[in-house]
């Protein structure tokens, strides 16, 4: 999860407005976007005026949808992962158009304020918000990279000029730190682009900065460790990620995709008890009927379980799991239902079933045809897998 408003003191709303927007973005953080949107519809309904909140409502429609395409997950932003290489997005017309209406009033919004004032801190934060939540829709719906970069680098540029006014301002650094992160962790060739001249991007001082949010920021702390236990992920440090996602998962109970990933970081450490243990409690949860985990499929829980036993080379048991979170694929998102059953496969080849195996691959090939996993199947299904041992 990316950009959260950060100038809420700023803007000096009626007494009622800062807990209407903490509840709305409880929701947001615990995965209820419909109820996060409800809130966010009402409260730009009654401040027409304000852009913050018309960046709210588009932050909203932006991550339900990512929800559903499975782009959440940090497992979309591993080290073998490229930035460029993403499933697209497919949105329905209504809601990219409610998307583009809000983005457009929040510009139209904070460019007003700064034709009063090049310098108004509210027009320079919400017009930068703005583009940075732009940048994400044209990389992840429109597949439009170069438009999504020129975004990103625009709102780099007003949050550079608000914190150079404002330097106590450490929310606004949010962007900052994952621009230079980004550009670090690009081609030369993407470097090279026109508009991004004066910014080389630098891996770790992106890491260093969003570092000092998590640590130091008001309202974009959780925004900055989100993005933090992600990174780390993609930098294989999950020993940095933990303790973040213990701290979120306490400040964000309903949220079981941080569950999930904590399950995750446990077993890339190589610690199966503490990873199974996580994943336990998750299975838990969703069967108690818990807020935030009735509507979680529980065939999200069987891939995890799944995947944590193939890579213990339990593949016995892996198969099992990962049958039990295919026989329901329809309902996981595509992200975890093509991966399920390309593990599927992987788990059958390594047990000498290869007939089973190349059926588990074509289907991964039809569940997301097109999609990187689905390729990677289809490449099994000419030769079988193999686990490589590292020396």
């Amino acid at each position: 999860m990316t950009i959260c408003l950060a100038l809420l003191l700023l803007l000096a709303p009626p007494q009622e407005q800062p807990d209407a927007i903490e509840r709305g973005f409880d929701h947001f953080y615990n995965l209820e976007f419909e109820e996060a949107l409800q809130v966010f519809t009402n409260l730009a309904q009654s401040q027409p005026d304000r852009a913050d909140l018309r960046n709210h409502l588009a932050q909203a429609f932006l991550f339900r949808e990512m929800l559903k395409a499975g782009a959440l997950e940090s497992e979309m932003v591993t080290g073998g992962n490229s930035f460029l290489r993403r499933p697209k997005m497919n949105p329905s017309a209504l809601d990219q158009q409610h998307f583009d209406q809000a983005i457009a009033a929040a510009m139209r919004l904070s460019q007003k304020r700064l034709d009063g004032n090049p310098d108004d801190p509210q027009g320079l934060y919400n017009l930068g918000v703005a583009h940075g939540l732009r940048a994400n829709y044209n990389y992840l719906v429109r597949k439009a990279w170069v438009d999504s970069l020129r975004d990103a680098t625009a709102g780099r540029k007003l949050h550079n000029r608000l914190t150079a006014l404002e330097p106590s301002l450490i929310d606004a650094k949010l962007m900052q730190g994952m621009h230079d992160y980004v550009i670090g962790s690009l081609p030369w060739y993407y470097k090279a682009l026109g508009f991004l001249a004066g910014f080389r991007g630098d891996r770790e001082q992106g890491i260093r900065t969003l570092q000092e949010v998590a640590a130091k920021g008001d309202k974009n702390r959780a925004d900055a460790a989100i993005l933090l236990a992600a990174i780390y992920r993609r930098e294989r440090r999950p020993a940095d990620a933990v303790p973040l996602l213990n701290g979120l998962t306490g400040k964000f109970p309903r949220n079981y995709l941080l569950h999930l990933e904590l399950a995750q970081m446990y077993s890339d450490l190589g610690d199966r008890p503490k990873a199974l243990e996580a994943l336990v409690k998750v299975e838990r949860m969703k069967h108690e009927g818990l807020p935030g985990f009735r509507n979680m499929p529980i065939e999200k829980v069987y891939y995890f379980r799944g995947n944590l036993q193939f890579w213990f080379d339990e593949w016995e048991s892996a198969v099992t799991n990962l049958s039990k979170a295919t026989a329901k694929a329809e309902d996981l998102d595509p992200n975890t239902g093509v991966m399920a059953w390309m593990r599927l496969g992987q788990s059958l080849d390594l047990l000498g079933r290869r007939q089973q195996a190349m059926e588990a691959y074509r289907q991964a090939s039809k569940y997301a045809s097109g999609s990187a996993v689905a390729r990677e199947s289809e490449g099994y299904l000419r030769s079988p897998y193999r686990r490589v041992r590292k020396p």
